[in-house]
């Protein structure tokens, strides 16, 4: 072998030299309908004034690491209890890193459990971190396997239980007194973290029971919320809680420019808000046109996107993509997701190309 082959034999983990990349593809000519992004901009007026106020961050200077006005009004604007703080993330994918890194114990087995099908960095991040992960099969409907849930938290005694709310892939909402039951059943010995990346389109949430619940952590990002491209992340916990996982945190870890473009549109929520509604009564309007189409079987939604099943998935998307539609092809993720695709709600202009797109690749 090679000098950098040895080199890299020799000091990079072999669990981590046999894991593929995060693969994000170039989107470039596409509508882009695989990502869950908001496709509204902010209105031109508001962007101009946005532009002003990036200008006069201060880029020579580190960011002030303890965020305390962006902190402040996310608290104020986005319902976080009285008396509970938040920390920040690099998107919500960095914060469930801090999880991760915060309780991986070095002295004992340490496991991170989900039910599956589940947003996959539960799982990246529980590798990288050094834990175990285990994953509890959904129902064939979706919904939560509770004696299996049960059983697997009572056998494993999970350091920290990640519940999707509502769950990427599938889109649906577990019942929340299953999920309270769950949280109860971990005791003194596991966080539960309800992941509500896509609470401004579901507009149900478990931030009001952070008094109720010790052991729960509720996780958001504003990137569904149409600012993808700032990365921001944001989470709430029991104040001593929270203290232990602002450790883990790196001190400077979300930029000036996502300080001020975050405040300044949480200033201006009310727009973001009714882009939301926009996109669920968009998502009302493509879920009825999806069922229409003969072999295809629609799931019920509280995203912005949309799973749905075709005779084949790998031919549909590949035509679909052949066609400059970008979808994610869901059939190879997990076996309760065979012939499944996910995508985007969008423009009315985006949807009735996907639409027509759709039609042909089903002929």
């Amino acid at each position: 072998m090679s000098f950098i082959d040895n080199l890299i034999t020799n000091t990079i983990r072999a669990d981590v030299r046999k894991a593929n990349s995060y693969n994000v593809p170039d989107s470039s000519g596409y509508i882009k309908l695989d990502s869950m992004e908001n496709p509204y901009q902010l209105p031109v007026e508001l962007r101009a004034e946005l532009g002003r106020r990036l200008a006069d961050a201060a880029l020579n200077r580190y960011p002030v690491p303890s965020y305390a006005a962006l902190k402040r009004a996310i608290c104020a604007k986005l319902g976080v209890p009285t008396g509970y703080d938040v920390i920040l993330g690099n998107g919500s994918d960095e914060l469930i890193s801090i999880v991760a890194m915060a309780t991986a114990h070095q002295d004992r087995r340490a496991v991170i459990l989900a039910p599956v099908p589940a947003f996959v960095m539960y799982q990246r991040s529980a590798q990288f971190a050094g834990m175990d992960f285990v994953g509890v099969a959904l129902k064939s409907d979706f919904s939560l396997d509770m004696p299996a849930m049960l059983a697997a938290i009572a056998e494993h005694k999970p350091a920290v239980l990640f519940l999707a709310y509502p769950n990427n892939p599938t889109g649906n909402l577990y019942d929340a007194a299953d999920m309270a039951e769950l949280i109860d059943a971990l005791g003194d010995t596991g966080i539960a973290v309800v992941d509500e990346a896509y609470e401004p389109f579901a507009r149900t949430s478990f931030m009001g029971h952070l008094e109720e619940f010790e052991n729960l952590v509720v996780m958001r990002t504003l990137s569904k919320l149409g600012l993808a491209g700032i990365r921001l992340g944001y989470m709430s916990a029991a104040p001593a809680l929270l203290a232990q996982f602002d450790k883990v945190r790196p001190p400077y870890n979300v930029n000036v420019l996502t300080q001020a473009a975050a405040e300044f549109a949480l200033e201006h929520l009310d727009v973001l808000n009714k882009q939301a509604e926009q996109l669920n009564a968009a998502r009302t309007e493509l879920a009825a046109e999806l069922a229409k189409l003969p072999g295809v079987e629609v799931y019920p939604s509280a995203a912005n996107f949309l799973t749905f099943k075709v005779p084949n998935s790998e031919d549909a998307c590949a035509k679909l993509t052949g066609a400059k539609v970008l979808v994610k092809n869901l059939g190879k993720m997990h076996e309760l997701l065979a012939n499944c695709v996910r995508v985007t709600v969008s423009t009315p202009e985006e949807n009735a190309a996907f639409l027509t797109a759709l039609k042909a690749a089903l002929k």
